[in-house]
């Protein structure tokens, strides 16, 4: 169903291995309602279990007394984590970042605190500061503000002890200077995502050298502009035509405030063939800004990042064409899991790429009920 299918097979059997080590096997776990605050998460604590696990081994198992690390509670309990979805409650992206958060708190026992940044890369770094100086025991945070910005913040925290992780956008000069500590990373190789989704597009569309495309992106973010270069690259090495728009504030906060600015666009160049957005929100709403624009479904192809459950009506209706899957849930998942493993076992940062591969209407039917309960 998917390109690239080894890699989100490896992230499973990964998680699978690291869940069943630290969890008691009777344990089950289902997914979680969606979230409408962004009230902290209490802790759930894990059934006990009798004994310890059997292990396989060539030679006769070390005798142990007492229950597994599980077994007394949240094998993470105790361990305070802030933790940045990037956007607004509720948005189709981060709330499902937010989703895989909550089921990771819930799985470990950690105590999870939210803080929602409106995907504004200064918020973020002034909410990093506030953050650290409540002393926690590890901050995921989104990249988004990269690492010139980033990085002196992020050396403050570490010199108090604190576990930093990143999720969505990678800060490379961080996570080569911390891993050891527990810097990872947990999302999409951006500038690979991006010429992905872009080469995907032109495939499927089938447009030829000369035709006309607007990309609507964050080119001029440090860092998370990497994704849209990607796509720039791949329509320009296809020959296309590149009509550039940069993300307002506005939009990148509340996508539908980008309705003027779309249909504005799109009544200057009459010749576009092509749409790409960079942005998981607005590729959500990518039906109201086509009927804003007086367009009816199919007459332009339309491509973007990232799936959600208005992005599953607007394939099935056939306003948008194509979605490169970034597995969000995952990003948030192995943010908290990081900075529990880094915390209570001293396991060094993970580096998980969670774009498995794209979704278009051969197989969205296939997502969809996973999607609308916004796990995918």
């Amino acid at each position: 169903m998917f390109k690239n299918v080894s890699r989100i097979l490896s992230v499973v059997a990964l998680l699978t291995i690291v869940l069943a080590a630290c969890a008691p096997a009777a344990t089950a776990t289902t997914a979680p309602a969606a979230p409408v605050t962004q009230a902290p998460v209490a802790p759930t604590t894990a059934a006990a279990t009798t004994a310890p696990a059997t292990v396989a081994a060539t030679t006769a198992p070390v005798a142990t007394s007492g229950a597994a690390p599980a077994a007394a509670g949240g094998w993470c309990s105790g361990v305070n984590i802030v933790f940045f979805p990037g956007g607004t409650p509720g948005g189709g992206f981060e709330q499902v970042v937010y989703n895989g958060a909550v089921q990771a708190a819930k799985d470990t026992g950690a105590n999870v605190q939210y803080v929602w940044s409106d995907w504004d890369p200064s918020k973020m770094t002034t909410q990093f500061q506030a953050a650290a100086a409540t002393k926690p025991d590890g901050i995921a945070i989104m990249g988004h503000p990269g690492d010139t910005a980033f990085d002196p913040l992020i050396d403050a925290a570490e010199a108090q002890g604190i576990i930093v992780t990143s999720m969505n956008t990678p800060l490379p000069l961080a996570q080569t200077k911390y891993s050891a500590n527990g810097f990872g990373y947990a999302g999409a190789v951006l500038y690979d995502a991006g010429y992905s989704l872009g080469q995907e597009a032109v495939a499927e569309s089938g447009l030829k050298a000369g035709d006309t495309a607007f990309v609507w992106g964050l080119k001029a973010q440090a860092g998370r502009g990497q994704r849209t270069i990607g796509i720039l690259d791949a329509l320009n090495k296809a020959g296309l035509k590149v009509i550039y728009q940069e993300i307002d504030d506005a939009t990148n906060a509340n996508p539908s405030a980008g309705v003027p600015i779309f249909t504005g666009i799109m009544s200057a160049h009459p010749e576009i063939k092509m749409v790409i957005t960079d942005h998981g929100d607005i590729t959500g709403t990518i039906a109201t800004f086509l009927q804003a624009a007086g367009k009816k479904p199919g007459d332009v192809f339309a491509a973007g990042f990232d799936i959600s459950g208005n992005g599953v009506t607007a394939i099935q209706g056939g306003w948008l064409q194509l979605v490169i899957d970034q597995q969000q849930y995952l990003q948030g998942y192995f943010g908290v899991l990081q900075i529990c493993l880094s915390k209570m076992y001293k396991f060094g940062g993970l580096n998980i790429n969670t774009a498995a591969g794209f979704v278009n209407k051969s197989n969205v039917d296939a997502l969809a009920p996973l999607i609308t309960k916004q796990v995918r």
